[in-house]
C-alpha cells in the first residue's frame, strides 16, 4: 500500500509540473504573439489617422481640384477609433466615437477636451499646419486613442491565461478526485476481506471457548479468554462496515470514552496514566458507537507509541452551543510542523513499522461517516501533541 501510494504521489507531482509547463508555455506564446499583434494594428491605426487627419485639413481649406466627397468619406469612414480634434488654442474643434457622460454641452466639451489631453501625453496626437506657409501658425491636433479592437487584443492573452489556470486547478482536482475513489476501491476491498477471513477463526474460538467453559468451568482465565474472542469480534464488525453507511444512532460519548479507557488500561503499561475530563452528565451524540471507538482507540495507540510507553494521555469531552468536542492529548514527542499536514494522508507514518493508515481511516470516520471534523490542535516538537474531534449536537 505505502508503495503503491508513493507511486500515486511522483506520478502525480509529474502531471502537476507538466501542467504548469504547458500553462506558462501557452501563456508566455499568447503574449508573444498579441504583442506583435497590437503593435503592427497600432501602426496600422497610426497610419489611418494621418490619412484621416489630412482630410481633415483639407475640410479645413478646400481647394478647386479636391473632391470634397472622397474626403468626407474619408472622415465619415472612421467608425471605430476615438479621436479629438483640437485647435491652436486648445479648444475642442469635434469629436468623434467617444462615450461622454450625459451632460450638458459644455460638460461635454471638459470630458472631450481632458480625453485629448490624456491622448496627447500618451503619444498619441498628429499635428497638422493649416497654413502651408506656417506664418500664420495655425494647426490643428488630431488626438486619438486605440480601438476597441486593440483594447481587446491587449486584455486577450489575460483571458486566455485565466482560462489557461482554470484548466490546470480543473485537471489537477480530477487526478486527486480519482487517486481518491481509487483509494477508496482499495480501502473497501481490503476491510471486506478482512472482515471475511477473520470470520472462520473467530467463529471456531467461540465453539473453543464453549467447550472450555463446559470442561473447566471455574476457571479464571476462561472469562478472559471470553473477553478477547469478543474483541476479535467487534474488529471484525468494524471492517466489514468500512465502505457501507452505517447508521448512526444516538449513544453516551461518556460510555464510548469510558470503553476505550478501560481497554487501553489493560494492555498498556502502567507507567502511561490515562486521565479523562468529562462532564458530569452523560453526553448524547448522534454516532456510530463501534467505529467511534475505533477512532478513539486509534489516537490513544498513536499516543502510546509517540510516548515510548511512558507519559501522560488526556481525554477531554467538552460541550458547546451547537458542537461536542473530544480532545486527546500526550506528552510525547509531537510532531514536525512541516508533517503536521501530512498526519492525515494515507501511507505517512513516522513509525518504523507501521501503514500509516490508522489516521486515515479516523478522518474517514470522523468526516465522512459522522459528518464531523478531525484536525491536530496543537503540537509541539518534545512537549506533546493535541488531536481535535468536533461533532454536531
Amino acid at each position: 500500500m505505502r508503495l503503491y501510494n508513493m507511486h500515486w504521489t511522483d506520478q502525480i507531482r509529474r502531471v502537476k509540473i507538466l501542467l504548469v509547463i504547458a500553462a506558462v508555455i501557452i501563456a508566455v506564446a499568447s503574449l508573444v504573439v498579441s504583442h506583435f499583434l497590437v503593435r503592427d494594428l497600432a501602426i496600422e491605426e497610426r497610419n489611418k489617422m494621418e490619412v484621416w487627419a489630412e482630410a481633415m485639413r483639407t475640410l479645413s481649406q478646400p481647394e478647386e481640384n479636391v473632391d470634397l466627397n472622397l474626403v468626407l468619406k474619408v472622415i465619415e469612414g472612421n467608425n471605430t477609433i476615438p479621436v479629438v480634434v483640437l485647435g491652436a488654442d486648445e479648444q475642442v474643434q469635434t469629436f468623434r466615437n467617444i462615450k461622454l457622460k450625459r451632460t450638458n454641452a459644455e460638460d461635454s466639451i471638459q470630458q472631450a477636451l481632458a480625453m485629448a489631453q490624456r491622448m496627447k501625453h500618451s503619444g498619441r496626437s498628429i499635428r497638422i499646419a493649416l497654413d502651408d506657409t506656417n506664418e500664420t501658425n495655425d494647426y490643428i491636433d488630431v488626438c486619438y486613442d486605440e480601438s476597441v479592437m486593440i483594447k481587446r487584443l491587449n486584455l486577450y492573452p489575460y483571458v486566455q491565461l485565466g482560462i489557461v489556470m482554470i484548466f490546470v486547478v480543473v485537471a489537477i482536482f480530477a487526478l486527486l478526485t480519482s487517486k481518491r475513489a481509487e483509494q477508496n476501491k482499495v480501502w473497501v476491498g481490503l476491510s471486506k476481506e478482512t472482515a471475511h477471513q477473520l470470520g472462520t477463526p473467530i467463529s471456531s474460538l467461540m465453539a473453543w471457548t464453549e467447550i472450555l467453559k463446559e470442561t473447566y468451568p471455574d476457571d479464571a482465565l476462561l472469562p478472559e479468554m471470553d473477553k478477547d474472542v469478543k474483541r476479535l469480534q467487534l474488529i471484525a464488525e468494524r471492517f466489514s462496515k468500512i465502505g457501507s453507511l452505517p447508521e448512526p444512532v444516538p449513544s453516551s460519548l461518556n460510555e464510548v470514552m469510558m470503553h476505550v479507557i478501560d481497554y487501553m488500561d489493560r494492555r498498556t503499561s502502567q507507567k502511561v496514566r490515562m486521565i479523562r475530563s468529562f462532564p458530569d452528565h452523560d453526553v448524547i451524540v448522534t454516532i456510530n458507537a463501534s467505529l467511534f471507538e475505533w477512532v478513539i482507540e486509534n489516537l490513544c495507540k498513536n499516543a502510546v507509541d509517540a510516548m515510548e510507553g511512558e507519559g501522560q494521555i488526556t481525554l477531554t469531552v467538552q460541550e458547546e452551543t451547537d458542537k461536542v468536542v473530544i480532545e486527546v492529548s500526550d506528552t510525547g514527542k509531537g510532531i514536525r510542523k512541516k508533517d503536521i499536514a501530512n498526519v492525515f494522508k494515507p501511507g505517512f507514518t513516522t513509525k518504523k513499522r507501521g501503514w500509516g493508515l490508522g489516521l486515515s481511516l479516523a478522518k474517514r470516520i470522523v468526516e465522512e461517516y459522522h459528518k464531523g471534523k478531525i484536525f491536530v490542535k496543537s503540537s509541539e516538537v518534545g512537549k506533546g501533541t493535541t488531536f481535535r474531534i468536533e461533532l454536531k449536537k
